[in-house]
């Protein structure tokens, strides 16, 4: 039974290392292309004859930050007889009456805005998209969730790269209004930042496929036309109409360097919401394309292993919460005998991945200064936390992919908007929130006890060599249970009418 489990455990270090090795050649790339992306230079556009855009808004019971977003597009610097808005509002709530009055007060400074109210929510985000369509008048259309808000030249800078007729994408980097809220939003932001900078501009430097995000981009009109339109079968739509585009022969680009700025999640609800939905997206899109992007004709072989590694992706959670587990009874053969002492030498493929994503994220780090080691020493902190909290993640993202594998469908849930740019502004009273304490959050409360347990072990018996991991993995549950319960009602005193539990 030993012999199983450190093969389980040496199997799941060694995937880790993997996709380590992966993030590490998008580093690589990343760095290799850095001068060529800082002198890119803008394509012209003649604004006498520039192309007409299509802007959608997919919006559902945005209260709260819907008419922020409608003020910052209709001022986007585009000439206003070349543009349109479409707010395609799903909305179930008094935010209706809201998006019908703004959109009024929006026509009569003569902008074209359309508010297109569905009542059936079919396919969700997705859905919406997809019935917009046909009332679609643009060549191109940007696209944007409600707690973007997107600098005036947005368009200005992003249309002119679609100077060559095989674009069929354009996409750019999220910024952060709110990065300095907390440390939930500092960590989000340390991770997205990453994402972007690394993983979309390595991709797209090295020729592989990249993927729209979802908002804080635009499409030709004609793209997704030409690759089947919206599919609402997976919770990422977004990668799945991405990946049949260029699968087609259309290209892609990202430009770092413009950016879409939003708002990140400030309650650990409303982050495990999004981290649900685009973790079991991922494995979706997954278990839908892997075998067409394998098959495929005139692909490159480099394009099938990134391709395959990024819709696999997500599935790093599954490997670090499976060796979070089986790192227990690892400790426990580690204590009893020394007959497996060579084995143990897996371990040194966690201090290399570490190492590896170490570099991957010191490439992305945006908070550098002149004082190298000042830099660093901060940098090296914010990688120890972003680790930690990754880890106290991993079984709620863990179930997210189970479920994408497994086919089990579930309804897109959408990330609640808070409208908070600074620390002294409260969310407690955003309607949206839940206010419940599920099955994985307790879970994750008592992983957090196991794990202490385990660090107290490894130092009464002298063996330390898990309990940097083991004291991690203890934070991280804990800091991901504390940070749940903490947005509770019974802990604000301010309903006691509240469902504890509710059932996977």
């Amino acid at each position: 039974m030993s012999i199983v489990v450190l093969a389980l455990y040496g199997l799941a270090l060694l995937l880790i290392f993997f996709y380590s090795v992966l993030q590490l050649t998008l580093a690589i790339s990343y760095w290799r292309k850095k001068e060529s992306r800082d002198k890119l230079r803008r394509p012209d556009l003649d604004l006498s004859n520039a192309p007409f855009v299509t802007v959608q808004l997919p919006v559902y019971n945005e209260l709260y930050v819907v008419e922020r977003l409608i003020d910052t597009v209709a001022k986007f610097d585009y000439p206003r007889d070349r543009f349109e808005i479409q707010v395609l509002d799903d909305s179930t709530d008094e935010t209706v009456d809201v998006i019908a009055k703004k959109v009024a007060e929006v026509q009569a400074l003569g902008i074209d805005i359309h508010h297109i109210h569905r009542v059936d929510r079919t396919g969700y985000k997705a859905g919406a998209l997809a019935d917009a369509m046909d009332k679609v008048k643009g060549e191109f259309i940007a696209i944007f969730d409600a707690d973007f808000l997107p600098n005036p030249n947005f368009l200005l800078e992003t249309i002119p790269f679609f100077d060559d007729p095989k674009v069929g994408v354009v996409q750019t980097r999220w910024s952060h209004i709110n990065k300095k809220y907390s440390l939930l939003t500092e960590l989000q932001a340390f991770g997205l930042n990453a994402h972007f900078s690394i993983e979309q501009s390595g991709r797209n430097g090295a020729g592989h496929f990249i993927n729209f995000n979802g908002t804080g981009g635009v499409w030709r009109k004609e793209t997704i036309e030409d690759a089947g339109g919206w599919h609402h079968d997976t919770l990422t739509e977004d990668l799945d109409l991405s990946y049949r585009a260029q699968m087609k022969g259309w290209n892609f680009r990202f430009l770092e360097n413009v950016t879409a700025p939003a708002e990140l999640p400030v309650a650990m609800s409303a982050l495990k919401n999004q981290q649900f939905r685009w973790t079991k997206g991922g494995a979706e899109c997954f278990r839908k394309m892997s075998g067409t992007l394998l098959t495929a004709k005139g692909l490159k072989l480099s394009d099938r292993i990134h391709g395959l590694a990024h819709l696999f992706n997500s599935s790093v959670f599954v490997f670090i919460f499976f060796t979070a587990i089986l790192s227990l009874p690892v400790l426990v053969i580690k204590t009893t005998t020394d007959k497996y002492d060579n084995i143990m030498m897996i371990g040194s493929f966690f201090i290399l991945s570490t190492c590896f994503l170490m570099v991957y994220y010191w490439m992305s780090y945006r908070d550098k200064t002149e004082n190298k080691v000042s830099s660093f020493a901060k940098f090296f902190i914010r990688f120890i936390q972003f680790l930690t909290v990754s880890m106290g993640l991993s079984l709620h993202n863990t179930i997210a992919v189970m479920e994408g594998y497994f086919g089990i469908k579930s309804s897109f849930v959408r990330t609640p908007k808070f409208n908070i740019s600074s620390g002294k502004q409260d969310w407690k009273t955003n309607k949206y929130v839940e206010k419940k304490i599920n099955l994985v959050t307790i879970l994750e409360g008592f992983l957090s006890f196991v794990f202490l347990s385990a660090v107290v072990y490894g130092i009464v018996v002298g063996d330390y060599g898990l309990v940097p991991f083991h004291l991690m993995l203890c934070i991280g549950f804990g800091l991901v249970f504390f940070y749940s319960i903490g947005q509770m009602d019974w802990l604000n005193k301010r309903s006691p009418n509240v469902e504890l539990i509710e059932e996977l």
